[in-house]
Protein backbone atom coordinates (compact mmCIF):
# COMPACT_ATOMS: atom_id res chain seq x y z
CA UNK A 1 0.00 0.00 0.00
CA UNK A 2 1.53 3.65 -0.81
CA UNK A 3 1.86 6.31 1.61
CA UNK A 4 -0.61 8.81 1.01
CA UNK A 5 -1.37 12.36 2.34
CA UNK A 6 -3.81 11.16 4.74
CA UNK A 7 -1.20 8.71 5.98
CA UNK A 8 1.40 11.64 6.72
CA UNK A 9 -1.19 13.31 8.41
CA UNK A 10 -1.37 10.69 10.04
CA UNK A 11 2.33 10.31 10.71
CA UNK A 12 2.32 13.56 12.00
CA UNK A 13 -0.13 13.63 14.64
CA UNK A 14 1.99 10.43 15.77
CA UNK A 15 5.07 12.59 15.93
CA UNK A 16 3.08 14.80 18.09
CA UNK A 17 1.58 12.43 20.41
CA UNK A 18 5.07 10.85 21.03
CA UNK A 19 6.40 14.42 21.92
CA UNK A 20 3.51 14.84 23.96
CA UNK A 21 4.60 11.35 25.70
CA UNK A 22 7.95 12.03 26.27
CA UNK A 23 7.76 15.95 27.23
CA UNK A 24 8.67 15.86 30.61
CA UNK A 25 11.18 13.05 30.49
CA UNK A 26 13.03 15.15 27.73
CA UNK A 27 12.77 18.22 29.72
CA UNK A 28 14.55 16.07 32.73
CA UNK A 29 17.61 15.07 30.26
CA UNK A 30 17.69 18.99 29.03
CA UNK A 31 17.85 20.23 32.58
CA UNK A 32 20.98 18.65 33.24
CA UNK A 33 22.96 20.06 30.28
CA UNK A 34 20.38 22.79 29.02
CA UNK A 35 18.09 24.89 29.76
CA UNK A 36 15.17 22.23 30.76
CA UNK A 37 12.73 23.49 27.66
CA UNK A 38 13.41 20.96 24.49
CA UNK A 39 10.62 18.59 25.34
CA UNK A 40 8.02 21.72 25.74
CA UNK A 41 9.77 22.68 22.44
CA UNK A 42 9.88 19.87 20.65
CA UNK A 43 5.89 19.36 21.73
CA UNK A 44 5.08 22.57 20.90
CA UNK A 45 6.62 22.31 17.40
CA UNK A 46 5.29 18.83 16.48
CA UNK A 47 1.79 19.54 17.85
CA UNK A 48 1.77 23.00 15.84
CA UNK A 49 2.93 20.74 12.88
CA UNK A 50 0.62 18.22 13.01
CA UNK A 51 -2.49 20.79 13.17
CA UNK A 52 -0.67 22.31 9.93
CA UNK A 53 -0.43 19.18 8.47
CA UNK A 54 -3.96 18.13 8.81
CA UNK A 55 -5.67 21.17 7.67
CA UNK A 56 -3.40 21.81 4.38
CA UNK A 57 -4.61 20.40 0.76
CA UNK A 58 -3.13 19.45 -2.40
CA UNK A 59 0.10 17.50 -2.39
CA UNK A 60 2.60 15.41 0.18
CA UNK A 61 4.91 18.25 -0.47
CA UNK A 62 2.36 21.03 0.48
CA UNK A 63 1.76 18.91 3.33
CA UNK A 64 5.28 18.84 4.96
CA UNK A 65 5.60 22.35 3.93
CA UNK A 66 2.74 23.47 5.84
CA UNK A 67 3.91 21.46 8.97
CA UNK A 68 7.72 22.98 8.67
CA UNK A 69 6.10 26.78 8.19
CA UNK A 70 3.91 26.05 11.59
CA UNK A 71 7.05 24.20 13.60
CA UNK A 72 9.27 27.11 12.55
CA UNK A 73 6.61 29.97 14.24
CA UNK A 74 5.58 27.62 16.74
CA UNK A 75 9.84 27.42 17.99
CA UNK A 76 11.77 30.22 18.34
CA UNK A 77 15.04 27.67 19.67
CA UNK A 78 17.42 26.59 17.65
CA UNK A 79 15.91 23.09 16.92
CA UNK A 80 13.09 25.75 15.22
CA UNK A 81 14.54 26.80 12.18
CA UNK A 82 16.73 23.10 11.90
CA UNK A 83 13.59 21.08 11.71
CA UNK A 84 11.82 23.55 9.65
CA UNK A 85 14.72 23.57 7.16
CA UNK A 86 14.47 19.56 7.66
CA UNK A 87 11.05 19.48 7.10
CA UNK A 88 11.13 21.45 4.11
CA UNK A 89 13.90 19.54 2.32
CA UNK A 90 11.71 16.33 3.10
CA UNK A 91 8.62 17.58 1.83
CA UNK A 92 11.14 18.24 -1.46
CA UNK A 93 11.65 14.43 -1.91
CA UNK A 94 8.26 13.77 -1.30
CA UNK A 95 7.51 15.52 -4.10
CA UNK A 96 4.20 17.07 -5.73
CA UNK A 97 2.42 14.01 -5.41
CA UNK A 98 -1.19 12.50 -3.65
CA UNK A 99 1.06 9.79 -2.68
CA UNK A 100 4.36 7.74 -2.76
CA UNK A 101 5.48 4.17 -2.00
CA UNK A 102 6.15 3.63 1.75
CA UNK A 103 10.02 2.41 1.22
CA UNK A 104 10.38 5.95 0.17
CA UNK A 105 9.73 7.30 3.32
CA UNK A 106 13.82 6.68 4.08
CA UNK A 107 14.92 9.30 1.80
CA UNK A 108 12.50 11.70 4.14
CA UNK A 109 15.03 10.80 7.08
CA UNK A 110 17.72 11.35 4.45
CA UNK A 111 16.75 14.92 3.14
CA UNK A 112 16.18 15.89 7.33
CA UNK A 113 19.55 14.69 7.79
CA UNK A 114 20.29 17.06 4.92
CA UNK A 115 18.44 20.49 6.23
CA UNK A 116 19.77 19.78 9.23
CA UNK A 117 23.41 19.72 8.43
CA UNK A 118 22.83 22.48 5.65
CA UNK A 119 21.23 24.89 8.47
CA UNK A 120 22.80 23.81 11.70
CA UNK A 121 26.38 23.64 10.37
CA UNK A 122 26.92 20.77 12.55
CA UNK A 123 28.71 17.56 12.21
CA UNK A 124 28.33 14.74 13.88
CA UNK A 125 30.44 13.98 16.62
CA UNK A 126 29.48 17.72 18.00
CA UNK A 127 26.54 16.11 20.56
CA UNK A 128 23.86 17.67 18.97
CA UNK A 129 20.27 15.94 17.32
CA UNK A 130 22.64 15.26 14.07
CA UNK A 131 24.57 12.58 16.20
CA UNK A 132 20.90 10.75 16.11
CA UNK A 133 19.90 11.66 12.21
CA UNK A 134 22.95 11.21 10.57
CA UNK A 135 23.11 7.28 11.22
CA UNK A 136 19.96 7.13 10.96
CA UNK A 137 20.30 8.47 7.76
CA UNK A 138 23.26 6.38 6.28
CA UNK A 139 20.99 3.21 7.44
CA UNK A 140 17.99 4.67 5.36
CA UNK A 141 20.48 5.49 2.37
CA UNK A 142 21.82 2.13 2.49
CA UNK A 143 18.57 0.38 2.11
CA UNK A 144 18.31 -1.34 6.45
CA UNK A 145 14.95 -1.97 7.21
CA UNK A 146 12.69 0.80 9.47
CA UNK A 147 13.93 -1.75 12.75
CA UNK A 148 17.96 -1.15 11.74
CA UNK A 149 17.13 2.84 10.92
CA UNK A 150 15.42 3.45 14.74
CA UNK A 151 18.40 1.16 16.15
CA UNK A 152 20.96 3.18 14.20
CA UNK A 153 19.01 6.67 15.69
CA UNK A 154 18.97 5.38 19.32
CA UNK A 155 22.61 4.43 18.79
CA UNK A 156 23.41 7.21 17.89
CA UNK A 157 21.63 9.41 20.20
CA UNK A 158 23.11 7.14 23.34
CA UNK A 159 26.81 7.44 21.92
CA UNK A 160 25.73 11.62 22.56
CA UNK A 161 26.41 10.48 26.18
CA UNK A 162 30.56 9.83 25.88
CA UNK A 163 30.64 13.36 24.13
CA UNK A 164 31.59 16.58 24.89
CA UNK A 165 28.68 19.30 23.71
CA UNK A 166 31.09 22.06 21.39
CA UNK A 167 27.75 23.62 19.74
CA UNK A 168 24.41 24.81 21.24
CA UNK A 169 23.47 26.02 25.04
CA UNK A 170 25.61 22.59 26.89
CA UNK A 171 28.91 23.84 24.91
CA UNK A 172 29.60 25.92 27.98
CA UNK A 173 28.90 23.27 30.30
CA UNK A 174 32.85 21.78 28.28
CA UNK A 175 33.47 18.74 30.16
CA UNK A 176 30.58 18.72 32.67
CA UNK A 177 28.17 18.03 29.40
CA UNK A 178 29.97 14.35 29.52
CA UNK A 179 28.00 11.52 30.89
CA UNK A 180 24.85 12.97 29.85
CA UNK A 181 23.19 12.08 26.67
CA UNK A 182 21.79 14.83 24.60
CA UNK A 183 18.01 15.84 24.56
CA UNK A 184 18.11 16.98 20.97
CA UNK A 185 19.57 13.49 19.48
CA UNK A 186 17.55 11.25 22.37
CA UNK A 187 13.79 13.53 20.72
CA UNK A 188 15.34 12.80 17.19
CA UNK A 189 15.48 9.35 18.22
CA UNK A 190 11.97 9.02 18.84
CA UNK A 191 10.73 11.07 15.65
CA UNK A 192 13.11 8.33 13.93
CA UNK A 193 11.22 5.19 15.15
CA UNK A 194 7.99 6.81 14.39
CA UNK A 195 8.56 7.36 10.65
CA UNK A 196 10.10 3.78 11.37
CA UNK A 197 6.61 2.54 12.46
CA UNK A 198 4.95 3.93 9.15
CA UNK A 199 7.34 2.93 6.92
CA UNK A 200 5.98 -0.26 7.92
CA UNK A 201 2.60 0.17 7.34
Amino acid sequence: MDFTTDDLKALFAALAARMQAERDALCALDGVIGDADHGIAMEQGMSAAAKAAEAADGTLQDVINAAAKAFLNAVGASSGPLYATGLLRAGKAAGPRQSMPRDELRQLIVAIRDGIVQRGKAEPGQKTMLDAWAPAAEAAASGAGPDAIAKAARAGAESTRAMVATLGRAARLGDRSVGHPDPGAVSASMLVEEIGRAMRG
